[in-house]
């Protein structure tokens, strides 16, 4: 007779020799045990660690169990962001993994692939994650942290909820067991984020969670260069295809956007007409543009620290909570950006001839994020706005049914760091493809999505291409001095030029001398400070005064 309850049948074990070490609520001093007692080797263990929260110390006592005991894990994570997140293959503990990015540990990741001690099932997006947690990536175990807890177990996640929901939903309902680090245990909490029959244990770590100011940009790092590419996005594709719904991507670039919104976009007298509905975390760098009145609404991936009184006093902007505190969900953030905004503008480190795009790049194998699905024409989307009907139109090829087109905009400057060319032949996408054995290359946004490339030489329009010849010449003119660039065919160039499929600052009416820092309206974290009226606290590193 075939068993249809093995799973919760090998749940009571684990809850059973769980209770025996401690009880739900559980003494910090006794994690270790506990892990030991409920996680049995070769388990899919999903490790919150998200682009800003990290359940650290959950990560640090996983690292100390027995690898005699508990080995052969495969982890499941949205982020590797601590050392801890490798130490675990280091020691032995874990051997597959299957995440989305990796970040500051890109390079440490590219080592112990090289070196043998991680098998890659995957590298995803953060969608494709979540969704396979439903499906064939079903986390036995998973480990994840809230803000706070009740004496029954209830979550609060305040404002950096982030991937929370997905991982706990998940395993809950799929007979897995789900224990949970918090900054506190309280009698009442502020609201209950997670239900307490959602979690099996619960922990008070000795410090807070780690949360990364990730979104944060210091508007003193902005260029010149990166206002007059600022100028370019607004006047060029901004109120050329009059954008309201937007998500940016993180860097300066798309901060320097954001800061000359009540400057320059007001002085085209663009308020009201773009930029109106955001799916991005709260930036800094967007309080000059909410106060202004350029912003409705914003809808968050994660919180950034800072911010909380800010989002507090502006909750008819944010998605906020009785309680006062911003609700946050990455999985939500990621749909909303995906389908229900009409322009994805962001950076990237390498593009090829065919608009490629990758941030993987020799020697660091550093994932995607969710840069894939906000970077792609959603096909299934049904709804129109103006500015997705219009590059539908510009996108057509004598297609006979009419179909809107995402706007996918990469925008970066000709050199990296160190004058490393972000235009190149052929991307170190397929180097890492072999170094890690994987089966395509880890490229971030495939170039038949990409709408508009950005440079500080120009805009190349994409849609308007009717050839492969004219979407590398488009390609080649806008990157600048580079090989890429220099191989071009000036002829053609500015017959794309004519046709405008190049366009110039000069073709705009883009005075270049205008292009200042005189245009920011932050030019330093005191500003923004200033303009939020106080309530925004920068963490301490972003503070010089």
């Amino acid at each position: 007779m075939k068993q249809w309850n093995t799973l919760a049948d090998n749940r009571r074990q684990r809850m059973a020799r769980g209770l025996a070490v401690t009880d739900r609520i559980v003494d910090p001093a006794k994690i270790v045990a506990l892990l030991e007692a409920v996680v049995e080797s070769g388990d899919r263990v999903c490790l919150e660690g998200n682009n800003q929260k990290q359940a650290d110390f959950l990560a640090s006592a996983l690292c100390k169990v027995n690898p005699a005991r508990v080995h052969d894990l495969h982890m499941l994570q949205s982020v590797l962001a601590l050392p801890e997140h490798l130490d675990v293959f280091d020691k032995g503990i874990a051997s597959k993994l299957d995440f989305s990015f990796s970040g500051p540990q890109a390079g440490q990741l590219a080592r112990l692939v090289a070196a043998g001690k991680i098998n890659i099932g995957a590298i995803h997006t953060y969608l494709e994650l979540f969704g396979r947690y439903f499906i064939d990536l079903t986390p036995r175990v998973a480990l994840v942290a809230a803000q706070a807890a009740d004496r029954d177990g209830n979550l609060y996640t305040g404002p950096n909820t982030e991937d929370t929901p997905p991982i706990v939903e998940a395993t809950a309902f799929k007979s897995g067991i789900v224990i949970a680090q918090v900054n506190e245990i309280v009698d009442v909490l502020p609201r209950i984020d997670v239900p307490a029959g959602w979690v099996d244990f619960v922990v008070q770590a000795p410090t807070p969670h780690y949360i990364e100011p990730l979104f944060t940009r210091d508007p003193a790092q902005i260029s010149e260069v990166q206002v007059l590419m600022a100028m370019m996005a607004i006047k060029g594709i901004y109120a050329e295809y009059g954008v309201e719904r937007i998500n940016h991507g993180i860097g300066f670039d798309t901060a320097a956007i954001e800061l000359i919104l009540p400057t320059y976009a007001e002085s085209l007298g663009l308020k009201g007409k773009i930029g109106r509905h955001w799916a991005l975390n709260p930036h800094p760098a967007l309080i000059p543009a909410i106060e202004a009145g350029f912003v409705e609404s914003v809808h968050s991936f994660g919180s950034e620290l800072g911010m909380e009184r800010y989002i507090e006093a502006r909750s008819d902007v944010f998605f906020t909570g009785r309680d006062g505190s911003m609700r946050s969900n990455r999985a939500m953030c990621q749909t909303a950006g995906m389908y229900a905004c009409d322009m994805f503008i962001g950076s990237t480190l390498q593009i090829d001839l065919q608009g490629n795009s990758s941030t993987a790049t020799l020697g660091r194998i550093s994932g995607f994020g969710g840069a894939p699905n906000m970077g792609s024409d959603a096909r299934g989307r049904r709804h129109t706005s103006d500015a997705w009907l219009k590059a539908g139109e510009q996108a057509r090829h004598g297609d006979r049914i009419p179909r809107g087109r995402k706007l996918v905009v990469q925008t970066v400057e000709t050199f990296r760091e160190h004058m490393e060319p972000a235009f190149v032949e052929r991307l170190d996408a397929w180097q890492l493809a072999e170094q890690a054995k994987l089966a395509i290359p880890p490229v971030m946004i495939y170039g038949d999505d990409v709408t508009h490339i950005l440079t500080e030489e120009g805009i190349a329009n994409l849609l308007l291409c009717r050839t492969d010849e004219e979407r590398e010449q488009a390609i080649r003119g806008v990157a600048g001095y580079t090989q890429v660039g220099m191989a071009r065919d000036k002829r053609m160039v500015e017959n794309l030029r004519d046709r405008g499929i190049v366009v110039r600052a000069e073709d705009l009416g883009i005075d270049k001398r205008m292009a200042t820092r005189d245009l920011l309206a932050a030019k330093n974290m005191k500003d923004l400070v200033r303009a939020s009226g106080g309530l925004y606290t920068p963490p301490k590193r972003f503070r010089n005064w």
